[in-house]
């Protein structure tokens, strides 16, 4: 008998510490997570929030092992411990559950207004490379180098189509995409195809036509997978946070229902004694 007391009392001291250390831990997390302090930016709300959330596990194992070690010790015989941790610990299952219910709107309007701002910065930018594009269609300089390499272009592949020997070595070349092949094989059957293609090529309103179609192609591309990027780990945070928040409140609610039936019941049992 007095060995199964000693290990029931043994068990419920290691895990009464080991919750009072978990929930401590929590509390010293929290305490440096708040550091550098700017409750103005929305950045720093949002990484304390995902902080906080993924840690929000923690205290609640250690509320878990604190009560286990409380119900060890009164399990048998209705004891209570020297020192009764439950009203601590229902303020605190009280304070975390309401501040993960704040948590879950103020995380996704702080969500919806960094997603604004990131897709207004893609755009801003986007506007931006679309403005340099077009200014370079007036460019003097920009033109008199598109003119230099047409020349260029044009005398490198006059050159290529007279060498005859050069010519079957690119159509044999495995290496030479098949797309490239056909087209030696139309520039060398008609020269004046050559001529079309680089003038296309080298035309300033087709070359700015296709920065411009890269730049909202990328545009659109960055929007998206910023835009779900954000709302995913928004929504992640957001459903754990209300979870931790239900759950607080229950081992609150049970605390605080375990704690009027233990005074209930020793105000009859005092009131027994009384009479007796």
């Amino acid at each position: 008998m007095n060995y199964r007391l000693a290990a029931r009392t043994n068990a419920a001291r290691v895990l009464t510490v080991a919750g009072v250390i978990l929930i401590l831990s929590f509390l010293v997390d929290f305490f440096f997570l708040l550091f550098p302090f700017q409750p103005t930016s929305l950045l720093w709300q949002i990484d304390l929030v995902t902080a906080l959330v993924d840690r929000g596990i923690v205290p609640f194992v250690g509320l878990g092992m604190l009560f286990a070690g409380y119900w060890f010790d009164t399990i048998e015989d209705g004891s209570h411990p020297a020192v009764d941790l439950r009203f601590p610990a229902l303020i605190l299952s009280s304070l975390l559950g309401l501040m993960f219910l704040l948590i879950f709107p103020v995380h996704l309007n702080n969500v919806r207004q960094v997603s604004a701002q990131t897709v207004e910065q893609i755009n801003r930018k986007a506007e931006q490379q679309e403005n340099q594009v077009q200014a370079q269609l007036s460019n003097e300089q920009v033109k008199d180098a598109l003119e230099k390499q047409k020349s260029q272009a044009k005398a490198r592949y006059a050159e290529l189509l007279k060498d005859d020997e050069q010519y079957q070595q690119l159509l044999n070349d495995p290496n030479v995409p098949q797309v490239g092949k056909d087209l030696l094989t139309k520039f060398k059957a008609n020269p004046q195809e050559l001529n079309q293609f680089i003038e296309q090529q080298s035309d300033p309103q087709t070359l700015a036509d296709q920065q411009l179609s890269r730049i909202r192609q990328g545009k659109e591309e960055a929007e998206k997978l910023s835009t779900d990027r954000v709302w995913m780990s928004g929504l992640r945070i957001a459903i754990n946070s209300s979870l931790l928040s239900i759950g607080y409140f229950i081992v609150a609610w049970t605390v605080w229902s375990k704690s009027r039936a233990d005074t209930s019941q020793q105000i009859t049992t005092e009131s027994l004694v009384t009479k007796g």
